[in-house]
């Protein structure tokens, strides 16, 4: 048998995976790098973490630098794994719907919208890390997309995205969710979500979203 053809039905399979994952082509190493830009900063420690989360008193003393860093830093291994997860899953689901420059402007949108609400809207929250806030900023305008065209998980996710954000604004976090910030030994900071959701959604809906389903 032909030794080079087990190999050229590994790098198909490869292929049609990274296909299903919306990782085709260059866009597959990007993918890689972001989940590296999450995961990396662990290595940093506790003292990368304090230097790099979103924490109001340093923020107040013209750290700025924070309301960038804090959504790329996490508690810990664990923590920064399941948000790289995340982050796959919002790919698979969403990456082929708006082009690059509109998912950077979504991303965007997203981190501002939860900085500023954090800051001007809940001054109980001193500290925070993670970037779940973000990916339902991403979660919301992926929805938004499958929604304008008309695709019945759409309207799936969206009611997932309102029952969720409805169940954190009057219950609190889930009982699975991971820690990543608040005052006190970390909590849930379930304000995030609803911030990144609006951020992201409304950023959307100024966008044309590729017209064609994945």
């Amino acid at each position: 048998m032909n030794v080079t053809q087990p190999v050229n039905g590994v790098r198909r399979g490869a292929q049609r995976l990274l296909k299903s994952l919306n990782c085709d082509g260059k866009w597959g190493f990007a993918l890689l790098a972001t989940c590296a830009l999450l995961l990396l900063p662990v290595l940093a420690g506790d003292a990368g973490r304090e230097a790099l989360r979103y924490d109001r008193t340093a923020l107040a003393a013209g750290q700025w630098w924070r309301l960038l860093s804090a959504h790329i830093v996490h508690l810990d291994f664990n923590h920064a794994a399941l948000n790289s997860l995340g982050l796959v899953l919002m790919w698979a689901l969403f990456a082929r719907d708006y082009r690059p420059r509109q998912w950077l402007a979504i991303v965007v949108a997203s981190i501002a919208a939860i900085d500023a609400g954090l800051w001007l809207r809940d001054s109980t929250v001193t500290w925070y890390v993670g970037s779940s806030g973000a990916l339902h900023g991403l979660m919301a305008a992926g929805t938004l997309a499958h929604l304008r065209r008309r695709d019945l998980d759409g309207w799936i996710l969206a009611a997932f995205i309102v029952v969720k954000i409805a169940y954190e604004q009057s219950a609190g976090a889930l009982p699975f969710a991971a820690t990543h910030g608040g005052n006190h030994g970390g909590g849930v900071v379930v304000d995030a979500h609803l911030f990144g959701v609006l951020g992201g959604a409304a950023v959307a809906a100024c966008l044309k979203p590729r017209a064609e389903p994945l």
